[in-house]
């Protein structure tokens, strides 16, 4: 007998919507976190929970055709760039992961305060993503 797809295409029209929604709102808390509550950490769960939603209104077949990340390589990348950050400082005589800033003017957007926070944060922020993506499919793709 032949199996029965479901059509579930107001699930998957919401959800592309609530995902975008959700990815901005991550983007947001990425960029924030280094002057307010925020940054690498709940961003990158907030991702992660984002791309869980795709997982749960598609297939896993079609999800990873469309986003095909290795998320274990996203966490080695996300390690490197947060030590990277704080070897960095350590390289020009300064304490490991010494916080610097300054401000810069940008052409359309004016003056901008660049910290070497983001980069650490954007480290962090790939090992949440890459570790929690990697504990859930794990345990969706478990047949047991």
């Amino acid at each position: 007998m032949k199996q029965m797809r479901p059509n579930d295409m107001m699930l998957q029209v919401s959800m592309r919507l609530i995902t975008l929604i959700i990815f901005a709102f991550s983007f947001y808390l990425f960029l924030a976190g280094h002057n307010n509550p925020g940054g690498g950490f709940i961003g990158g769960l907030m991702t992660a929970s984002a791309i869980l939603v795709l997982y749960l209104a598609f297939d896993m077949k079609t999800i990873k055709k469309a986003m095909p990340f290795n998320f274990t390589t996203m966490i080695g990348v996300g390690l490197l760039f947060a030590v990277f950050t704080g070897v960095a400082s350590m390289l020009f005589g300064f304490p490991f992961l010494k916080h610097f800033f300054d401000y810069f003017q940008f052409p359309i957007f004016g003056e901008v305060e660049l910290t070497t926070a983001l980069p650490f944060d954007l480290g962090v922020y790939l090992v949440v993503v890459g570790a929690a993506l990697t504990i859930i499919l794990a345990i969706a793709e478990d047949d047991k």
